[in-house]
């Protein structure tokens, strides 16, 4: 069963290009897809593709220009935030760097206090005991509340900034690139610390990467996005073993092999990106593919189901 149905979801943003001129770009262009109940959903493509600001859609931090959301069988695309209070709970994000994402000027305690005052999730009495059993489960001690957000490293910033996702008992959340900025190390410890709550709290995620190693560990399916479109969605072992898509074919060849005895050949993916303020006319990947023919350059192709569960945007594969 599906938790968000995104019905061709597009945000459109204003450009100031000087001199009295202005422009439009489309950051997310007509995307539709859903998520399943309990379900992990990885989205990854280059910087600037739009997969942030797919993901602010989702929890309602950036409205969308046209489309719609529809959570848990409602449409909350134009709810006002009185109306959507009841679903701030259910849907929450953690962003992609802990320490601008945490108000410097707070403790830890007050960070997860907050949300719990504004949406009366507990009783007063019990918000310190609250709050010691959250940190607790994600890798914290009691002790840690009192403290401000300067006072911890990278991945103890990453933990603080779970537990706020999670103090008001959420259903969805949205992950945003949350191991990018920490170190190696680090990173494992807080993607086994994700899996461990999912499981133990039955949540569904949207998980947002560019590290293709790491979208393959933590997902269930995988959406490929490219200049703000969806080019291609499957599961993650048949979008790793049989990736249809040129873009997508060049990203798994841009995988490096941890074995220096092995030599791999990597196709680079050659060109600039185009400018959203003037996409190509057909399809969006047709300047930077070895494999189109003349009609991508003018035909713009549909994302069409090539095998049960496994989607794909190209005008070569679904002829």
């Amino acid at each position: 069963m599906a938790l968000i149905c995104v019905e061709n979801l597009t945000k459109e943003f204003n450009v100031n290009l000087g001199m009295g001129k202005k422009a439009k770009i489309r950051a997310v262009d007509n995307v539709s897809l859903e998520i399943m109940k309990g379900e992990t959903l990885g989205l990854i493509g280059e910087s600037g593709c739009g997969k942030t600001t797919f993901g602010r859609m989702l929890v309602k931090l950036i409205a969308p220009t046209s489309g719609r959301i529809i959570y848990d069988g409602v449409d909350i695309t134009n709810m006002r935030e009185k109306e959507f209070r009841p679903y701030r709970k259910r849907i929450q994000i953690v962003f992609q760097d802990p320490f601008s994402s945490l108000n410097p000027r707070m403790t830890v305690f007050d960070i997860l206090r907050r949300p719990l005052e504004i949406h009366k999730v507990i009783g007063k009495n019990n918000i310190r005991e609250y709050i010691a059993k959250i940190l607790e489960e994600v890798g914290l001690r009691e002790e840690h509340m009192l403290r401000f957000p300067h006072e911890f490293s990278g991945g103890q910033r990453q933990r603080i900034s779970i537990a706020r996702a999670l103090v008001l008992q959420p259903e969805f959340i949205v992950l945003d690139e949350p191991t990018s900025a920490l170190d190696v190390s680090v990173q494992s410890q807080i993607l086994n610390l994700l899996k461990d709550l999912k499981k133990s709290r039955n949540l569904t995620y949207l998980f947002i990467s560019h590290d293709l190693s790491v979208i393959k560990y933590m997902s269930d399916r995988i959406a490929v996005m490219y200049m703000g479109e969806i080019v291609e969605l499957a599961g993650v072992d048949e979008l790793f073993e049989n990736p249809l898509h040129p873009y997508t074919k060049m990203l798994m060849d841009s995988i490096p092999i941890p074995d220096p005895s092995i030599r791999k050949s990597f196709s680079m993916i050659k060109g600039e990106l185009p400018s959203l303020l003037n996409p190509p006319k057909g399809c969006r990947f047709s300047t930077r593919c070895d494999f189109k023919v003349k009609e991508c350059e003018t035909k713009h192709p549909n994302l069409i189901e090539v095998k049960k569960g496994h989607f794909v945007r190209c005008l070569r594969i679904s002829e």
